[in-house]
């Protein structure tokens, strides 16, 4: 028996994701700093993991409602109400098994074969792959240094068609760390409402912004709740992406449908990690320590780089990402970011991974230790120096 042949043609064209796979192609290669996962390097801070326990010793170790437990999702709405946003929890919330599973429901719930969905480009892939998965065709949307890679209205213009069903909004940004101004924003809700399009915002590193910015939500805009799918996670700020909590917040029809579906997929999202939402959104405990820790790291990294010759980078507004150019060495970003993990032993992500148009960067990550920066300073310099 062919066991290959069992599977179904959206299975086949799975593959794995660019990060993973370049991260594949370190092992064996000893003494990295890895610059390259897009994860919190801290652990989750201990007064929630204290405020855990309590709650399993309490027995919260069984299964909740579909769409999460209602202590947790009147926590998630409240939490809300901070970027001007009002969700009926009992309708308009669900909790799931972290922000890709509730980027995962939506696109199952909503997408028909030939709905095109508009992604920027770069951006994170696997909005890409679980489009194609749900039938969908990802349309990319080019952004520019120059804008600070910003999304732009007249780039949408350029790609809708009638078949575009939704628009993917990533602020702050992976890979680029780009947050969208307030007033682009607000001209992208426009084009939404224009075209008739349902936005899923992705919000994942809502409460990670710096040089005194603050988190504006695209659904916060006349006209846009209704339209508009807000995906959130306990991941990126509480440093706990092994707890697997996210949550959407849209329109009841949308929220009820996945609700269902992962009724059928998952059960629910993991109760211990739901009942200890409700202190974590309340205290954002550990929140400011990490901010400030990135915000050091951030500078540390910027200013660094654009200290190596023939490395230029932007000053990134939110998330824990820089995209430096690297293209004046003439090198493809993923030969220059293999060379650069196997010869100068710094492990970064290819902009190419991320999309055509993140040819010639790197994704950066300073979510590591100030000494293991510094480290990974050096030696990106020393190894661009041998490069003449």
């Amino acid at each position: 028996m062919q066991l290959e042949n069992l599977l179904n043609d959206r299975a086949k064209e799975l593959k794995q994701g660019g990060i993973r796979a370049f991260f594949d192609k370190g092992i064996g290669i000893e003494d990295l700093v890895n610059l390259g996962i897009g994860e919190p390097d801290f652990h989750t801070p201990r007064p929630i993991v204290d405020e855990a326990y309590k709650h399993l010793l309490n027995g919260k170790t069984h299964y909740s409602a579909n769409a999460g437990d209602i202590g947790t999702r009147e926590a998630v709405a409240g939490f809300l109400t901070r970027y001007g946003l009002s969700y009926d929890p009992k309708t308009e919330i669900i909790m799931t098994p972290g922000g890709m599973g509730a980027l995962s429901l939506a696109l199952l719930c909503l997408l028909a074969p030939g709905d095109e969905v508009l992604i920027q480009d770069p951006q994170w892939l696997n909005y890409n792959s679980q489009v194609k998965f749900c039938g969908g065709t990802p349309v990319p949307v080019p952004v520019y240094e120059e804008d600070a890679f910003a999304l732009k209205v007249e780039e949408l213009e350029k790609a809708v068609t009638a078949k575009t069903k939704i628009l993917m909004v990533n602020s702050p940004n992976n890979p680029t760390g780009a947050v969208i101004p307030k007033e682009q924003l607000q001209a992208i809700a426009d084009f939404a409402v224009k075209h008739d399009l349902l936005v899923i915002s992705d919000e994942v590193y809502s409460e990670l912004l710096y040089d005194g910015n603050t988190h504006c939500s695209i659904a916060s805009f006349p006209g846009m709740k209704e339209r508009t799918l807000v995906i959130n996670s306990f991941s990126k700020p509480f440093a706990m992406t092994g707890w697997r909590l996210g949550y959407t917040a849209g329109p009841q029809v949308i929220i009820k449908k996945m609700t269902v579906l992962q009724e059928n997929v998952s059960a629910c999202a993991s109760m211990p990690a739901q009942a200890v939402a409700k202190f974590t959104l309340e205290t954002l405990t550990g929140l400011a320590e990490m901010k400030e820790q990135y915000e050091k790291r951030r500078i540390l990294m910027w200013e660094g780089l654009n200290q190596i010759d023939g490395i230029s980078c932007i000053k990134p507004v939110g998330a824990f990402y820089l995209f430096p150019n690297i293209s004046s060495f003439g090198l493809s970003s993923e030969e220059f970011a293999l060379r650069l993990m196997q010869e100068g032993k710094v492990t970064t992500i290819p902009g190419s991974a991320f999309g055509a148009h993140g040819e010639g960067y790197l994704r950066v990550s300073y979510a590591n230790t100030v000494e293991n920066l510094e480290k990974a300073l050096e030696r990106i310099a020393a190894f661009v120096k041998k490069l003449g």
